[in-house]
């Protein structure tokens, strides 16, 4: 869980915690009908409240007049992580269609993806296979080919004139093996071509090269005004100029250890050579 978001969830349970000042933890439990426990989880930041506890707490405390006040925390503090429980409840196109207008409004795009190749420089059979790997650790709504079809649409942006990517992957990502061989190879094939789009400047951090930061969660970054970070439980949607900065940082810290031009392709054939495609 990201530190904001932590110190954001500890500062609401802090509020709560003021609002109940004048009653016990025991008896505002039994007031709602709720554990003892669930009380102390959310007066901690242990655990995140819902909208209706939020009104509910307002109330058995009091303070009916803040529950607006408590929900605008909520929301700020889901602004920033979005779980994919929640994002996911409708399946994976609606996400893809919500990035795809974070896409539209930018002009420059920079990109960091260790573990596998970046949804924007996908072939429609390798995105088919990770939506569907990613279907089944969230146990998410299958809506698999309407995902595919709206990432593959997605991809017409990257040959309008005006926009700038700027992707760095680690060569890692070229050997993970989340599909069969064939379509690994056919998505290598894919990016050995993308090198050569004048909107795209692709570069590949090779294995044991020497790195300034550890490899760690993939992001994009929407010209200088949003961040969006994954990780297993949810996206980090960043938008504040400290957290910006820090991106930033990170990223022109692993592309000064990326490969580009003939040396990319040459990590992308030396992939492409470990495959086994018999």
């Amino acid at each position: 869980m990201s530190t904001d978001f932590q110190q954001a969830r500890v500062a609401l349970g802090a509020r709560l915690r003021e609002l109940r000042a004048e009653t016990t933890g025991r008896d505002l439990a039994a007031r709602l009908g709720w554990s003892q426990s669930k009380v102390s989880k959310l007066e901690t930041g242990r655990q995140t409240a819902t909208p209706t506890d939020l009104d509910e707490w307002a109330g058995a405390t009091g303070h009916p007049e803040a529950a607006e006040e408590l929900r605008a925390r909520l929301q700020g503090l889901e602004s920033r992580s979005r779980s994919w429980r929640r994002q996911l409840r409708a399946g994976h196109r609606p996400v893809q269609d919500m990035l795809t207008v974070e896409y539209e409004r930018s002009t420059h795009l920079r990109a960091w993806e260790g573990a596998m190749v970046v949804g924007l420089l996908q072939t429609a059979d390798y995105a088919r296979h990770v939506f569907n790997r990613y279907a089944e650790l969230h146990q998410s709504v299958r809506d698999i080919e309407d995902a595919v079809r709206a990432r593959m649409r997605r991809q017409e942006i990257l040959y309008q004139p005006g926009r700038q990517f700027d992707i760095v992957m680690w060569e890692a990502a070229l050997h993970a093996g989340v599909c069969p061989p064939q379509v690994l190879a056919a998505q290598l094939d894919r990016l050995a071509g993308v090198i050569g789009l004048d909107t795209v400047r692709l570069g590949i951090v090779p294995l044991g090269a020497p790195l300034g930061i550890p490899p760690a969660n993939g992001f994009w970054m929407y010209d200088e005004r949003l961040v969006i970070a994954e990780d297993w439980h949810a996206e980090l949607w960043l938008d504040d100029a400290d957290s910006i900065a820090v991106y930033r940082r990170a990223w022109e810290t692993l592309r000064q250890s990326a490969a580009y031009g003939p040396a990319a392709h040459r990590l992308i054939a030396r992939a492409h050579a470990h495959l086994d495609l018999r």
